[in-house]
């Protein structure tokens, strides 16, 4: 039996009048209320504390989350910018792109037309100087002829000029200019018996190597006209010739 029961006993057993208070027969008894009390605030202050740093720690968290969303929206949508400027940067660098390839289509079209055009000038610009050589040869031989040609007149014209002064002196011949070189016209008088007076004639041209009768009135055969013409160019005997023609005339009008 500990010390408080039996203290108890005994006090049971005395009058009630002389029995001290129970109180005042507890034992001191020390429970330690302010150390717990202390220990209990020094817990409330770090519960406390760890509280307020938890709620804290939760605040910068959550700030933290929340400027990380916002840095991440922001860079979605810098991101999602850039995709729609690179996208059209895209469509006009497609659209340049087949720009330049129809310019360069077009390009060289123009190139192919150009090259030809340019082959075919060539081709007809040395068609040209080959004609214009054979021309000149043709011109220099021509000039070369009339040359030799008027050297043979000079040297005949001595002989001619007596014999013409004949024919239009006594047979009614009369050399007149049309105004043109080598342009003649041979009018002959008393060529129809019944009409004295009436005058036939007829243009020689003598600006080529073969003499032609250009005109002729009254008309006459062009067969007989050549054959007269084809003597003169192969024997140069003019005399012949105008007494050539003066026949057929006469017998053209008979």
């Amino acid at each position: 039996m500990t010390a408080f029961e039996q203290s108890l006993s005994s006090s049971m057993r005395l009058p009630a009048h002389d029995a001290p208070s129970m109180a005042d027969q507890l034992p001191s008894i020390n429970f330690g209320f302010d150390d717990l009390r202390s220990r209990m605030n020094m817990f409330t202050a770090r519960f406390d504390d760890f509280i307020e740093k938890g709620r804290r720690r939760v605040l910068e968290e959550r700030n933290t989350f929340r400027m990380n969303v916002a840095e991440v929206q922001e860079d979605q949508r810098m991101r999602k910018r850039d995709i729609e400027i690179l996208e059209l940067k895209q469509s006009q660098h497609s659209s340049t792109l087949a720009k330049e390839s129809a310019e360069t289509t077009e390009m060289h079209a123009a190139i192919a037309t150009l090259t030809m055009q340019r082959d075919e000038r060539l081709t007809h610009r040395d068609a040209l100087r080959s004609q214009i050589s054979e021309v000149q040869k043709a011109i220099t031989a021509r000039r070369e002829a009339q040359l030799k040609h008027r050297r043979y007149l000079d040297g005949q014209s001595r002989y001619n000029e007596p014999e013409l002064e004949f024919w239009e002196s006594y047979l009614g011949l009369r050399i007149e200019g049309l105004g043109k070189a080598d342009r003649l016209k041979f009018v002959y008088t008393n060529v129809c018996e019944r009409e004295w007076d009436r005058e036939a004639w007829f243009e020689l041209d003598t600006t080529e190597r073969d003499y032609k009768v250009e005109d002729a009135r009254p008309k006459l055969e062009r067969d007989e006209v050549d054959r007269v013409l084809e003597r003169l160019n192969e024997t140069r005997d003019l005399a012949a010739f105008l007494k050539g023609m003066r026949e057929l005339f006469v017998e053209q009008l008979k």
